[in-house]
């Protein structure tokens, strides 16, 4: 079987924790220059901030919020060879906050004429992750995406106000849709992607106003699955603390996962920002869709087994496990599980 696979995950995808001075600093270590930057306060409740290289340093958006983007002189202004640096913005440096950032590596931007619709696109195909940049026409349209293997899934955010929009082959099709700023149910609205699951060149466009209105600019994140590094899906919670395990191919640095029913928030687990009890279990937990401090239960009670292929659930909380619910999830790798050959792994 052939594998598309990357020489290291942390070359591609990377969190980086830090502590914030309120004054100005350079965040390095990563390992690459970063095209997309999450950064979130762990002990103080502020927004989620998401900044990318196409739109442009101090271009901000909040995953937390449908506000409209905002430009802010002090909050990330540059991307370096490593890392990005940062002015004295409360949200992304405040004085001692305990800051999570996690990091994308996309490409050059250049202008994509593969739909009916231009776009501006920073792909990285190795990494099967694109930002795309456009302007809605109103009408059913497709948009280049840059990359060489077809989305699984797909996040969108108008740039004025308006929910995030996320499509994913984890759910029922594509046309359903979820929004990552709220524990909404996920809702079938076929004029979002207009029922179109993305192509290896395509995204198709529905004419609803939150992904596509006239004259509005706006942003979309594109995720491929890319073996040993990447992965998109879906798994049905048995509401024990057996809980269920889900194969990714590789030990996962993040998680994100949510409910398709019943109202629970975006969880978002990290390898490096969770702590660890009874073994293996990280426990702490952020959620996208809240400006919450970061949950840091001290028992199993939000626990997950992040393993060398993947994670299994190990609680029975609703955000994470409710008997009978189906769940999407995205995770990236810490490391690969591979074999001597660098190629990952199969079960034998």
């Amino acid at each position: 079987m052939a594998y598309t696979t990357i020489p290291k995950s942390t070359d591609y995808f990377n969190t980086k924790l830090y502590t914030g001075n309120g004054s100005t600093q350079t965040i390095s270590g990563l390992n690459f220059q970063p095209d997309f930057t999450w950064i979130k306060s762990r002990n103080n409740g502020t927004e989620h901030s998401q900044f990318d290289s196409v739109r442009g340093a101090t271009k901000m958006i909040a995953s937390s919020t449908n506000e409209l983007e905002q430009t802010v002189a002090t909050m990330l202004t540059a991307w370096t060879s490593d890392g990005f640096s940062l002015g004295s913005y409360s949200s992304v440096n405040g004085s001692g906050y305990s800051q999570a950032s996690w990091n994308w590596k996309g490409g050059t931007t250049a202008t994509n004429t593969d739909g009916s619709t231009t776009t501006s696109v920073s792909a990285n195909s190795t990494a099967g992750f694109s930002i795309v940049s456009y302007t809605g026409t109103g009408s059913v349209a497709t948009l280049g995406h840059g990359l060489s293997t077809a989305p699984s899934t797909v996040w969108v955010r108008r740039l004025n106000v308006s929910d995030w929009v996320v499509g994913s082959n984890g759910l029922a099709s594509w046309n359903y849709v979820l929004n990552l700023n709220s524990t909404s149910n996920a809702a079938d609205q076929v004029n979002q992607f207009n029922g179109t699951a993305p192509t290896t060149s395509l995204v198709t466009l529905g004419n609803e106003i939150q992904i596509n209105q006239s004259g509005i600019g706006f942003i979309m994140y594109c995720f491929s699955d890319i073996a040993g590094f990447s992965k998109s899906g879906s798994y049905v919670a048995n509401g024990n603390a057996d809980g269920p395990f889900v194969y990714t191919g590789f030990k996962p640095n993040l998680i994100m996962m949510k409910e398709q029913a019943s109202g629970q928030g975006w969880c978002m687990k990290t390898a490096s920002q969770n702590n660890v009890v009874d073994g293996n279990v990280n426990n702490y937990f952020l959620q996208a869709n809240q400006d919450n401090i970061e949950n840091t239960s001290t028992d199993s009670s939000f626990g997950i087994d992040m393993l060398s292929n993947g994670f299994k659930i190990r609680n029975t909380d609703g955000i994470m496990n409710t008997n009978g619910e189906n769940y999407i999830y995205m995770a990236f790798a810490e490391a690969p599980l591979v074999g001597t050959n660098n190629v990952p792994a199969n079960a034998r």
